[in-house]
């Protein structure tokens, strides 16, 4: 009987075996006996063993008709005289001879045979081939031999998508907070007087004609606030990229989402510093109404401690971070005693994280060279509306024509201070 059908009249007679017990049980109302349970396994077992069986002899007969459809009427290699072709294609001398009987019996083993004494190899006796004819030799070194073999060891872009990007850490130190509208409405306070006093106990119920504390009139204190709304802004970008590009390059495509990404947090950033509140701008901290001012006073340490100062007394409130530009930090970094020692340690003092006035310093290029800020950095808050995201589309101009898709960043948040007086910009330049 055929393979195949011998196959499947086994796949067919397992699964019949094990639905007949399944039905008797389904007809009886009843769960599997241990015996039938057995049983089904074992049939189902064997059906999935023929079926294996069945696949793997469909692919061997299908390989088969196709090798003889291929080499139908070809003959693939030419046999010398006196040589056949076994069953499985191998060309060897023709006779009754075998393989090995041919091998003994040729010119090249009967010279070899001949460099040893009485023809008997020693154990201590070097055996050397005597090849017939050298062809063309096999080096590694050359593109046209085996060099061509050799590939170049490709390794991308190992370090990701970080060329060009500085690092970002201005959201570490800030509140961040969520919404779901498009517009924040929150109260800013703008100034505070506390008058509180120790007031002796009132003598007399005659309203006093002096209103002061030494009568028991308790004193007055004030808080000013102000109600400010922000809108929820739209920060994106995009670039163009071929479908191609994208199917034949995944690790293109993991740069451009990286990137793209990276994009809308670099303008975040800067907006939170350096926005000007106008068009489609968000208010950044230094267009902030309320912000304290420290102008340059003797030198960089002097002044960066005297507007610390500032954030304690005037805004009444704890700093937790000074924003300094790389340029300004590297001032700082290099300042000297008169003996030329280094006041933070020199080279080797930059192994833990910058600080200041025992304050840690955020390094970043969003505040410009020359200006710093200290202050209490909970006081501003982020609020995230829809945090970044990545959409591809053909449906820009022609691009659906051309197989070309657009990749779009967008983000869309808000940003407010809500004690300005909680910060202070620095002027460092003397």
């Amino acid at each position: 009987m055929d393979k195949i059908q011998e196959l499947k009249d086994q796949l067919k007679h397992h699964l019949a075996q094990a639905q007949a017990i399944a039905v008797k049980a389904e007809e009886e109302a009843r769960d599997f006996t241990d015996a039938e349970r057995s049983q089904v396994t074992d049939h189902m077992n064997q059906a999935k063993a023929a079926k294996e069986g069945l696949e793997k002899a469909k692919a061997t007969a299908t390989m088969k008709q196709a090798l003889a459809d291929l080499g139908e009427g070809v003959e693939l290699e030419e046999k010398s005289a006196g040589e056949r072709r076994t069953p499985s294609g191998l060309i060897v001398p023709d006779g009754k001879a075998s393989l090995g009987e041919s091998f003994v019996k040729s010119a090249e083993y009967q010279g070899l045979l001949a460099t040893a004494p009485n023809g008997v190899f020693g154990k201590d006796h070097r055996v050397q081939s005597r090849p017939v004819g050298y062809k063309t030799l096999v080096t590694g070194s050359s593109d046209t031999s085996g060099g061509a073999f050799v590939t170049n060891d490709m390794r991308g872009l190992q370090v990701g998508a970080t060329a060009f990007q500085r690092p970002l850490r201005l959201r570490d130190v800030v509140t961040t907070l969520t919404t779901t509208s498009d517009t924040i409405e929150y109260v800013r306070q703008t100034s505070q007087t506390n008058n509180a006093a120790a007031v002796p106990e009132s003598t007399t119920t005659a309203d006093p004609e002096n209103m002061t504390t030494a009568n028991g009139v308790k004193p007055e204190s004030a808080l000013a606030w102000a109600k400010v709304t922000t809108p929820v802004r739209t920060i994106a970008h995009w670039i163009p990229i071929t479908k191609r590009a994208l199917s034949d390059a995944s690790q293109v495509r993991s740069l451009i989402d990286a990137f793209l990404r990276y994009g809308l947090e670099e303008e975040l950033e800067d907006q939170m510093i350096s926005g000007d509140g106008t068009g489609e701008n968000l208010e950044g901290l230094s267009n902030v109404s309320g912000v304290q001012s420290q102008s340059f006073d003797t030198d960089l340490l002097t002044t960066t401690r005297k507007a610390r100062t500032k954030v304690r007394l005037n805004g009444r409130a704890v700093p937790n971070a000074y924003l300094l530009n790389p340029a300004d930090l590297e001032t700082i970094d290099l300042l000297q005693d008169n003996e030329g020692r280094y006041y933070f340690g020199g080279p080797q003092g930059l192994g833990t994280a910058a600080s200041l006035w025992g304050l840690p310093v955020i390094e970043t290029e969003a505040v410009p060279a020359g200006t710093g800020y200290v202050g209490d950095f909970s006081k501003a808050v982020l609020w995230d509306r829809e945090q970044a995201s990545i959409t591809v589309s053909d449906s820009h101009a022609n691009f659906f024509i051309r197989n070309m898709v657009a990749i779009l960043a967008e983000m869309r948040a808000a940003f407010g201070v809500i004690q300005p007086n909680a910060f202070v910009e620095i002027d460092l330049t003397a």
